[in-house]
């Protein structure tokens, strides 16, 4: 199945996408849990519940704005660093080039916060030449947790996976370098775009499947999530180690070779340009770079 949060008429409601992605049809919510958006329901199927029923008329998807799926995360997004083995190495030869740790021994996890989320077509205000000159994207697919768990082993994290998302994991990394951490860099305001949906783990294999992003009608990654370094499961096992994961978590695995800084010479984004990212069997985000209102 496919949900997603959607806004029509004014209110926000979680919905279900039908087979050829054409229409959604909401889902029969009580309005103040329809301002959550996916993480409501994933909550609710947690708990023991059943998915609520359609109701309504199915709405042609382009009568409708689709949202990020969940909004507002109950806390920051987790991400993985360096967990492809193309960007791994094309990142040796950047500023990365002085560490010396061997990427294959732990996943490298870090954070953004919830205000970085906004939709798949919304778009991502960049903070000002004062703040950064150095803006990078990463097309990731994202884990959706849909059971909790603590200390969750490797051979039983998939039973924990609610579905799957897109993000844009967009990176100052002048901010990156400088603070020598990597939550600040990645945590401006409209620096996660996310969407367009939620795709059920019943019917995304997430383990294999094609990651792609253009920059201005551009290709610049495109790699198979079989070249993570870190699989779906041990990522789950990792960071829930000592960690409770809770219903509607999110895991941004990782991104492929060709981001901006790994380029000869680095190319970065600017006002104006449009970054589009598709995975397939899940769909598509595209979000253009504006300037910050002030």
């Amino acid at each position: 199945m496919r949900y997603a949060t959607f806004n029509h008429q004014g209110r926000r409601q979680v919905g279900e996408v039908s087979a050829d992605g054409r229409t959604i049809t909401a889902l029969d919510f009580p309005a103040a849990a329809g301002e959550r958006g996916m993480l409501a329901m994933i909550e609710q199927l947690a708990g023991g519940a059943s998915a609520p029923a359609t109701t309504g008329p199915a709405l042609p998807l382009d009568a409708v704005r689709l949202e990020a799926p969940i909004p507002r995360p109950r806390r920051n997004v987790w991400c993985v660093g360096r967990n492809y083995h193309a960007h791994a190495k094309e990142l040796q030869a950047s500023v990365f080039r002085n560490n010396t740790a061997d990427p294959a021994s732990w996943p490298i996890f870090f954070t953004k916060a919830p205000e970085t989320v906004v939709g798949p077509s919304d778009p991502v205000v960049l903070p000002g030449a004062a703040v950064s000159t150095q803006i990078d994207y990463e097309a990731e697919l994202t884990i959706v947790i849909g059971k909790g768990g603590k200390n969750i082993p490797r051979d039983k994290a998939m039973e924990h996976v609610f579905g799957y998302t897109i993000v844009n994991d967009v990176t100052a990394r002048d901010v990156q370098m400088r603070h020598q951490q990597w939550d600040l860099g990645k945590s401006f305001d409209s620096f996660c775009p996310m969407g367009p949906w939620i795709v059920t783990a019943d019917e995304l294999d997430g383990t294999d499947t094609r990651v792609r992003l253009w920059v201005n009608g551009e290709l610049r990654q495109d790699a198979q999530t079989t070249d993570l370094i870190f699989d779906l499961p041990s990522l789950i096992e990792t960071c829930s180690r000592g960690i409770t994961l809770y219903p509607g978590d999110l895991i941004a695995t990782g991104t492929p070779a060709g981001v901006g800084m790994g380029m000869t010479p680095p190319s970065w984004l600017k006002s104006g340009d449009v970054v589009r990212i598709a995975i397939d069997g899940l769909g598509e985000i595209e979000n253009r770079f504006v300037e910050s209102p002030r």
